[in-house]
This record gives C-alpha cells, sequence and structure tokens, in this order.
C-alpha cells in the first residue's frame, strides 16, 4: 500500500473504510485467482508500477500461473493496447522472475538435483542456486526443506547475507520468514514458496 494510502487511512478512515468495503464486497464471488488477475490488469491499465507488482505476486502466490498471467494481459488487448501490454512484460522481464523464462513456461515440471544431503548439517539452513533458481534448504535430521530465494511479496531474490539466527528478512520491504517452516513472521502474510523435495542416492532433488 502507498505511502498516501497509509496517510488517508489514519487522517480519513471513516472515508476509506467504506471504499475498502467495496472493493471486498465487489469480488466477494469470484475465485482468489480470477479477482487477482482482475487487479493485474487495473494495474497496467493504470500502469501503477507498485501495484502490479504487488498484484502480480499475489495471482503467483493464489495458484495463477505464468501462462495465465499472459493470457489476461493478451485478453485484455482491446482496452490495455500494445504498449501497455509492452510496459507490464518489461517489469516482468526486470523482475527475473524464474517461473516467466521461456524455455521453463512450455517445459513440464520436473526433479532437479539440487545439493548433496551430507553438505548441509543438522539444524542447518543454506542458500545454494539451482538452473537458474535461487534457494534455501533446511535440514531437520533426515528431512529437508527446500524453499524459493524470492520473497512473496515482490519477488525480491533474498541473499545468503539476510539470513541471521534462522530467520530471513528480505532487503526490500522487511518482511522476515522463518527459515525452518517458510512461515512469515514479520510485515507480510504470505509465507516462502516450498517446493516438494526427496533424496536420491545422497542428493536432495526438488520439483517446480
Amino acid at each position: 500500500m502507498s505511502d498516501a494510502l497509509n496517510y488517508l487511512l489514519k487522517a480519513r478512515p471513516d472515508a476509506l473504510s467504506h471504499y475498502f468495503a467495496f472493493l471486498k464486497d465487489a469480488g466477494k464471488h469470484l475465485d482468489p485467482k480470477t479477482r487477482n488477475l482482475i487487479s493485474v490488469i487495473t494495474k497496467v491499465d493504470s500502469q501503477t508500477e507498485r501495484g502490479f507488482k504487488q498484484y502480480l505476486g499475489r495471482a503467483l502466490r493464489e495458484g495463477c500461473t505464468p501462462m495465465e498471467v499472459l493470457d489476461a494481459l493478451l485478453m485484455a488487448f482491446p482496452t490495455l493496447g500494445l504498449a501497455k501490454i509492452v510496459w507490464a512484460v518489461d517489469i516482468i522481464l526486470a523482475m527475473n522472475i524464474p517461473e516467466f523464462d521461456p524455455e521453463v513456461l512450455t517445459r513440464a515440471a520436473r526433479w532437479h538435483d539440487v545439493i548433496d544431503s551430507a553438505g548441509i548439517e543438522d539444524g542447518a539452513v543454506v542458500r545454494t542456486e539451482c538452473d537458474g533458481r535461487g534457494l534455501f534448504v533446511y535440514r531437520d535430521q533426515q528431512t529437508y526443506n527446500v524453499f524459493d530465494s524470492r520473497c512473496p511479496h515482490q519477488s525480491t531474490d533474498i541473499p545468503e547475507l539476510a539470513l541471521q539466527d534462522g530467520t530471513l528478512t528480505c532487503p526490500k520491504h522487511q518482511w522476515a520468514f522463518d527459515a525452518h517452516s517458510g512461515a512469515c513472521i514479520k510485515k507480510g502474510n504470505s509465507p516462502l514458496k516450498r517446493f516438494e523435495s526427496r533424496v536420491v542416492e545422497g542428493r536432495i532433488h526438488a520439483h517446480w
């Protein structure tokens, strides 16, 4: 939310509360994916970069695929026009979200060989890279949790230096996460994306 909206909420909560209640009620019969895709389109139409990034992240968290996001943009061509669609795609490319890579878009999900399990001590969290994706891996005895290194807020790639005492803090907006469970514990309300994992012949594999 912008600083201006935060200010108005404090200065005129009686007026702004009606606006947000209207927005909530207007979309109550829509599933979360559809509601967030519509919000993505409205932010592209108004060319509000911060709002576009916010609702793009929400749409992806609610299960929208990159192809569905692209289809929504293209289906809105009559109202958006080519220039605004290109504006949105330029932002997506600058965000460097792995799922939007053309090769990934056309490739079925598969198992990826991430890291040697023996290289992670029990109770430790390590950051690694695999096939162009940053990952955090937590070991709890013989169980391994594999998380996307990207913050669910605006897809900021969280660096290794952001890990302190089992907590990951996104450097951009200070969303904080429990590096063991992926749960968001400060600022936001969305967890880190967790990938299905397995151990094969001493190697940790993750599925995406």
